[in-house]
């Protein structure tokens, strides 16, 4: 697998008014599964993201689940098995990671997985922060 997306580039992707939306959409839309992927924790991050946006941004449930719905036919989902969930906490301890960051260094261990080359974000320095195969891999779309 050539590409994972992190949460950040499928929300991106998906709001018109996102600041990265033409490079994200332009990715998203370029990716099938045989090359691109995410996290099966990212179909959540989205529709949490979706359904809690401020104002005319927000989308309804029924919106969201169309729009996570269109992730899981177009991305190969990789989630992690029980020892994978529990390796990726123990070498996040070891990094000394904190807080949220604990939800990239899951999605970079799934993209590991699925053994891709690219991972698409744009929360760069978190993702930085981890292990250094995970920061030599990470860029925008």
């Amino acid at each position: 697998m050539k590409y994972f997306f992190d949460t950040s580039v499928l929300v991106a992707a998906i709001c018109v008014d996102h600041v990265h939306h033409a490079p994200s959409q332009a990715a998203y839309l370029s990716a099938t599964k045989n090359s691109s992927g995410c996290a099966a924790h990212s179909l959540a991050e989205v529709y949490a993201t979706l359904t809690r946006l401020p104002g005319k941004q927000r989308t309804t449930c029924q919106q969201a689940l169309l729009f996570v719905d269109d992730i899981r036919k177009r991305l190969t989902i990789v989630a992690l098995d029980e020892d994978e969930y529990w390796l990726a906490i123990t070498e996040s301890v070891a990094e000394e990671i904190i807080g949220g960051t604990i939800y990239d260094a899951l999605i970079a261990r799934c993209a590991l997985k699925a053994r891709a080359t690219i991972i698409y974000t744009w929360n760069l320095t978190h993702f930085r922060r981890l292990r250094s195969e995970i920061a030599k891999s990470v860029a925008t779309p």
